[in-house]
């Protein structure tokens, strides 16, 4: 074979070969364009149950914190934590002596007080008696009128002393009834039957405490049968919240094991202080219902509570509950605007005729994906309540339509109405 048709033949080869290159990448040969992968679900009915959760603290309903009114030692401190107590047992006593004094010096001050309210007396009779004399001699004109006006004076002086004088023996009276009070304030009872949940004191520690202000806390007093959990609830979702509403109940400390809950308060102001990220929200209380944890109870005391206060807990508050209504999984549904070429009908002109276009608007609408042959085909929905994982779809499609539900990024970002797809194979999903 000469060198001619050996080039020849390489130089055909070689053409041969950027000919193939060329065709299959425009597609003519090949492998042809297979459209987006994407998955897809099938529109039926189910049951939506709409929640909002929260995490928050476990507390007694009922609980009373103990502080005191008057400062001092504590020299008694008969209970300790977790101690039931009964109404009228001794919680603590506060060394006495400083207000026993006070109460004797009062009393000592009371009773100088009614001695000179008695002498007040005496000179008032004294100087009414004079009073009554003079004013006879001078109506008589036997004494002049400087000693008249001097025996009214003398009256009136002698009558406001009286009422001096018997004015502070009121204020006695009112220091002995308060220093009789502090002195029975130095012994503090229980209000009402519980268990003490908390003690912030020691035998021998001192306490401050005034009758204006919130003394030390020195202990709490709660009833441990009724607890509920108090959570903080985002202000975007309290308005879903009523009074009654039922709830599931996690407790960290008991894993796999879920309570039912009834809300038994919503706050109607927001809580003074915000969260880190500046989210308002409202305090919801939700009571720990007795028969769902009767389990727990068995072979224990009457007083037993399984649960502790400041423990964590999870709720899921049931806010309304759907039978029977179609539904889609929550990832198949996405926003769009006239920026995005959202599809909702077919312009006449000649320019897109034959094509789906949306008119322009700022409004947002809810969308879906349907699966229509090989092409994905664009649907405004309306939608109501939703669960972890489906929405409610009001309008907008009905049962047996394939709806298109990832992968996330195709169906959020890179599907438009129109375009040719593929189902995802098993292997590639994995």
């Amino acid at each position: 074979m000469s060198k001619k048709t050996i080039y020849i033949l390489i130089g055909s080869v070689v053409v041969i070969i950027a000919l193939l290159v060329v065709l299959s990448k425009t597609g003519v040969i090949g492998n042809k364009d297979k459209g987006k992968e994407i998955e897809i679900t099938t529109v039926d009915v189910s049951t939506i149950i709409e929640t909002v959760s929260a995490t928050g603290k476990i507390q007694p309903e009922i609980q009373v914190k103990i502080s005191s009114m008057v400062s001092g030692e504590v020299i008694a401190l008969p209970v300790k934590e977790g101690q039931v107590v009964k109404k009228g047992d001794l919680l603590v006593k506060i060394n006495p002596d400083l207000y026993t004094s006070g109460l004797n010096r009062t009393v000592a001050n009371l009773s100088g007080t009614k001695a000179g309210l008695s002498q007040a007396d005496a000179s008032f009779k004294e100087a009414k008696s004079s009073y009554d004399r003079n004013k006879t001699l001078f109506e008589k004109g036997i004494i002049s009128r400087s000693d008249w006006d001097k025996a009214i004076a003398s009256f009136a002086v002698a009558k406001a002393t009286k009422q001096s004088a018997y004015y502070n023996v009121q204020s006695a009276s009112a220091s002995v009834n308060e220093a009789r009070d502090n002195l029975g304030r130095t012994i503090i009872y229980a209000p009402a039957d519980g268990t003490i949940s908390m003690l912030n004191v020691e035998l021998g520690e001192r306490v401050l405490g005034t009758q204006q202000m919130a003394g030390t806390e020195i202990m709490r007093v709660a009833n441990l049968n009724n607890m509920e959990v108090e959570v903080d609830v985002n202000e975007n979702d309290i308005v879903k919240i009523k009074v009654g509403d039922e709830a599931k109940v996690e407790v960290d400390a008991y894993l796999k094991k879920q309570f039912k809950g009834i809300v038994t308060s919503i706050s109607n102001s927001a809580s003074s202080s915000l969260t880190a990220d500046q989210v308002t929200n409202f305090k919801v209380k939700v009571r720990i219902l007795k028969e769902s944890y009767e389990d727990l109870l068995e072979g224990r005391p009457a007083t037993y509570s399984p649960f502790r206060p400041g423990m964590t807990a999870t709720v899921d508050i049931i806010t309304k509950t759907k039978n029977n209504v179609l539904s889609v999984p929550i990832s198949s549904v996405v926003v769009k605007s006239d920026t995005t070429a959202v599809v909702i009908g077919k312009m006449p002109d000649s320019k897109t005729e034959g094509k789906e276009t949306m008119p322009k608007s700022d409004k947002k609408f809810e969308c879906v994906f349907v699966k229509v042959g090989e092409k994905a085909k664009i649907r405004i929905i309306k939608t109501g309540i939703q669960d972890d994982t489906n929405i409610e779809v009001l309008t907008g499609l009905k049962k047996g339509d394939v709806v298109i539900t990832g992968p996330y990024t195709t169906v959020s970002k890179d599907l438009n109405s129109g375009d040719k797809v593929t189902l995802k194979t098993d292997k590639e999903k994995k």
